[in-house]
C-alpha cells in the first residue's frame, strides 16, 4: 500500500492532472467543463479524476445534474513541504543561476552601450574621430 506523499506525487506526475488541478484552483467547476480543454474521451478525464480524488487531491460532489469538483490543497502543502526539506541542496545552484543570469544582464547592457557610443561616433563623420596636427 502506497503512502499519502507516493500517491500525491503519482498524481502530479500527469501534466493532465496537473492541468485539471490548475483550473480547479480558479474554483469549484463540472466534470464537463474541466473535459473541455483536453483532447479525450470522457472516461478518460473521468480515470484522471479518480487518480486526482484517490490522491486527496480533489473532492467531487453531486448536485441534481450537475457534478461539481473542487480542490482539496492538503496533500498539495504536504508535498510542499517534503519539497522544502531538500532546499539547502538546491537552493545554492538556484542562487547561483542567478548571479549569473545578472551579470549576463549588466554584460548586455554594457554591450549596447558601447554600440550606442560606437554609432554616434560614426554618425557624427570621419572628421570627428581625427585630431588635427601642426
Amino acid at each position: 500500500m502506497q503512502d499519502q506523499l507516493s500517491h500525491t506525487f503519482a498524481a502530479l506526475a500527469d501534466p493532465t492532472r496537473r492541468a485539471i488541478l490548475a483550473r480547479l484552483a480558479l474554483g469549484e467547476t463540472s466534470v464537463t467543463e474541466l473535459a473541455q480543454p483536453f483532447e479525450m474521451s470522457m472516461p478518460a478525464v473521468s480515470k484522471h479524476l479518480k487518480v486526482l480524488e484517490r490522491a486527496g487531491l480533489i473532492a467531487r460532489g453531486r448536485e441534481a445534474q450537475w457534478r461539481p469538483c473542487r480542490l482539496e490543497a492538503g496533500p498539495l502543502k504536504d508535498a510542499a513541504s517534503w519539497i522544502e526539506a531538500f532546499r539547502r541542496f538546491w537552493a545554492p545552484y538556484v542562487d547561483a543561476l542567478a548571479r549569473y543570469l545578472d551579470r549576463m544582464d549588466h554584460d548586455r547592457l554594457d554591450d549596447r552601450r558601447q554600440r550606442k557610443q560606437r554609432r554616434r561616433r560614426n554618425a557624427a563623420g570621419p572628421s570627428a574621430n581625427v585630431t588635427k596636427e601642426k
